[in-house]
């Protein structure tokens, strides 16, 4: 007959198990090997796990990027499917949301009559009957970008995979390894520069090592990263939705 464990030695027991069960954060329990299941980044150093994602992020074919960015020229939001033959989807600034498609190097931009027009309304100024008219056409076009304006180069910078993603995703100084954790239901691991203050990257424990979120030092926003390699269509828009307004478009409430 075997004796019963001593009232002390089954309430250490109970403690035990509630500790264990209460301090778990749901990605490993206790006793369990917390690279179990995973890709093994978990076991790699900081610099290495950085060095693995940004690799599966240039060998990537596509990739869906939306957050917030914020840069000298102010804070957008951006919602943008990207791919080596181009891109598409929306940026918002603090007066405008404009949609970008761009083809290869043919690059469409489509607005409201509010993007086009010269003022912002901020200082009163009200845009002129010429302003309007433009604006009026223009409005809810897709307007194809001339190579040689201005703006072709920023704007087309939003819709470039690999332009976009090396410019974004910049660690800024010493890198250490952080929490696991979960982003969007996937197990990741943080690789922070200088702590955290230089820019925090959360790296994929499942699958290919993509970097599924990115925290931009100085609070200069947040991105999430996803739809790795899945493809898109990219499709030009129709005659009557599309219109070449010439060789310079008109100055804009976002210049």
């Amino acid at each position: 007959m075997t004796p019963l464990p001593s009232a002390g030695r089954a309430r250490r027991s109970v403690l035990a198990a509630v500790l264990c069960a209460g301090l778990t954060t749901g990605v490993t329990a206790c006793g369990e090997d917390p690279d179990a299941g995973t890709n093994g980044m978990g076991k790699l150093t900081a610099q290495e796990i950085e060095n693995k994602a940004r690799a599966a992020a240039d060998g990537a074919d596509a990739v869906r990027l939306s957050g917030t960015l914020v840069s000298k020229g102010g804070t957008y939001k951006l919602n943008m499917r990207l791919k080596q033959e181009g891109g598409t989807g929306s940026v918002t600034s603090k007066d405008n949301t404009f949609e970008l498609l761009r083809i290869g190097d043919t690059l469409f931009l489509k607005a409201d009559a509010g993007f086009w027009s010269h003022t912002d309304g901020e200082d009163g100024e009200e845009p002129s009957s010429s302003d309007e008219g433009v604006a009026d056409k223009l409005e809810d076009k897709y307007v194809k970008v001339p190579q040689g304006d201005p703006s072709y180069k920023q704007f087309r910078g939003f819709t470039d995979m690999d332009v976009l993603l090396d410019g974004l995703l910049g660690m800024q100084g010493e890198l250490s390894k952080g929490d696991r954790t979960e982003v969007g239901g996937v197990r990741a691991i943080k690789v922070l520069a200088a702590k955290g203050a230089g820019g925090v990257l959360d790296v994929s424990l499942i699958g290919k090592p993509y970097p599924l979120q990115f925290t931009r030092a100085g609070g200069a926003g947040v991105l999430t990263l996803g739809d790795w390699d899945k493809d898109f269509a990219l499709k030009e828009p129709s005659e009557d939705e599309t219109l070449d307004y010439g060789g310079q478009l008109p100055k804009t409430s976002g210049d």
